[in-house]
């Protein structure tokens, strides 16, 4: 026997259609529950109950019309619209004219709006926080790594041993240099950047931590295989020569008013900018390469939220036209002109530079310190650190005084060696994602964290070696 199929109700498609009955039951619905509102307001609280029931009557019909799958008869619908009709005269009548319902509907989508905002708000916290919050795997993997270090003297010797490697300055080798905390991040960078390279022995990695993560730090490059790269881990509390009489940053990072003002109860600073990572000294260190690494010529930067999928060994024969910094531009979107970055109300930077200058992004660049070191940046970046005290030339950050910083002295670079907005942005085209050399996980979703944008994060869980027994006890648990 041949079954007969019957068209189901497309009930989107009904509900647009002019003549459906559908419609007229929503539109009246609508209405009711306007009437609802404004009956309530008004102390008739039998009127309120009675368009209640009916706009449940309304409700009712149109989800049994879904069910079935089939149109709403007249039959259906005449005695509910007939009810409907008589309340809401019932209403009209009791001068709750049209006048009335624009103003009181106006008051509630003011109000409704308003709670939309502070929501908004609430959730951008939220997400902050989530974001600040160092998770459990990464603290029990720097636990155990640290345990590692004090224990086991030999891997002490051989960091010792290392550390006056003459590769480390060797001018015919690819230096690359990290700033971080972050093992796990740091590793996933170094074993991608290495992974891709043609040459993965001729690599020299330059990691900077702080004394937290130093051991941790030391102990997993000193007991896991890079391929024969090289890779040398420092800690920066070491480094005297960057103290208060010499750096502004870190009198600045030290004063009790700096912290209260981005960490106290100050409505001016937004959500964002309470990140840790904004006063750690980490993340200003990028701008004394030439000064920890004296011997060097040219080196890669590279942040501790970016993956490398290609060689970057190519960087390092580019033309900078005796430029300093090699960056992508971020001027695409209006968004990432210098006016959106810097104060050019005041004269001190309207004077000296264009607002409409294009923005570029730090994260993955190549830097030749002979011109950093003949255009003397670091000086660049004390003087607007000094002349920013007061924190009126920009909010926090190390982009906006790099961008005074390194001002006619960048090279623009094809954008395809640095993709950024995997930390933020769903909807990245994938081919632009295939075809980057440096894919950048900025924003609040990083790959480590749970908030992280499933899409993406495969493409930094690669690179981690899951076989561990330390990340099988912490990080896949």
């Amino acid at each position: 026997m041949e079954r007969v199929v019957h068209e189901k109700l497309n009930l989107t498609e009904e509900m647009l259609s002019a003549t459906s009955l559908s419609r007229q039951l929503a539109e009246q619905m609508t209405l009711a529950k306007a009437y609802v509102v404004i009956a309530k307001e008004h102390n008739n609280f039998h009127l309120a109950w009675e368009l209640s029931s009916m706009i449940r009557s309304c409700q009712l019909l149109l989800s049994k019309a879904a069910m079935r799958g089939k149109p709403i008869t007249l039959e259906e619908v005449e005695p509910i619209i007939s009810r409907l009709s008589s309340l809401i005269y019932k209403a009209e009548d009791a001068h709750y004219d049209i006048a009335t319902t624009i103003v009181t509907m106006k008051s509630h989508i003011q109000a409704l709006e308003e709670r939309a905002n502070a929501a908004t708000v609430q959730s951008t916290v939220f997400g902050q926080l989530v974001a600040e919050a160092f998770p459990k795997s990464l603290h029990c993997l720097i636990l155990k790594l640290s345990a590692d270090w004090l224990k086991r003297p030999p891997l002490q010797d051989l960091a010792n041993e290392r550390r006056n490697s003459p590769r480390l300055v060797d001018n015919n080798l690819y230096h690359f240099c990290i700033f971080s905390d972050n093992v796990l991040a740091t590793s996933v960078v170094v074993n991608s950047t290495i992974s891709n390279a043609d040459h993965s022995k001729q690599i020299v990695f330059h990691i900077i931590t702080n004394g937290v993560s130093y051991g941790a730090m030391q102990a997993w490059f000193l007991s896991n295989d890079f391929k024969g790269a090289t890779i040398e881990v420092q800690n920066i509390e070491e480094f005297s020569w960057l103290n208060v009489s010499y750096a502004p940053i870190v009198k600045q990072l030290l004063d009790v008013d700096s912290r209260t003002y981005y960490f106290g109860e100050n409505p001016d600073v937004e959500p964002k900018l309470r990140n840790p990572k904004y006063i750690s000294l980490l993340n200003h260190l990028r701008f004394y390469i030439p000064e920890i690494y004296p011997q060097l010529e040219k080196i890669v930067f590279l942040d501790d939220d970016v993956v490398v999928q290609k060689d970057l060994t190519p960087l390092f024969s580019l033309d900078l036209h005796g430029n300093v910094n090699g960056a992508v531009e971020t001027c695409l979107e209006a968004y990432h002109r210098y006016y959106k970055y810097l104060n050019f109300s005041n004269p001190i930077i309207s004077s000296k530079f264009d607002p409409q200058a294009c923005g570029w992004a730090f994260g993955m660049n190549v830097f030749d310190l002979i011109a950093w070191r003949k255009a003397n940046v670091t000086a660049r970046y004390h003087y607007w650190q000094e002349q920013n005290s007061d924190k009126t030339l920009w909010k926090l950050g190390t982009l906006p005084v790099g961008l005074l910083a390194f001002y006619g002295l960048t090279e623009p670079l094809d954008r395809r060696w640095h993709v950024l907005g995997l930390g933020y942005d769903l909807n990245i085209d994938n081919r632009l994602i295939e075809s980057a050399a440096v894919i950048h996980f900025n924003g609040n979703m990083k790959p480590w964290l749970k908030l992280a944008i499933g899409r993406y994060k495969p493409l930094w869980e690669r690179y981690i070696n899951l076989s561990h027994p330390y990340l099988q006890e912490c990080v896949t648990s």
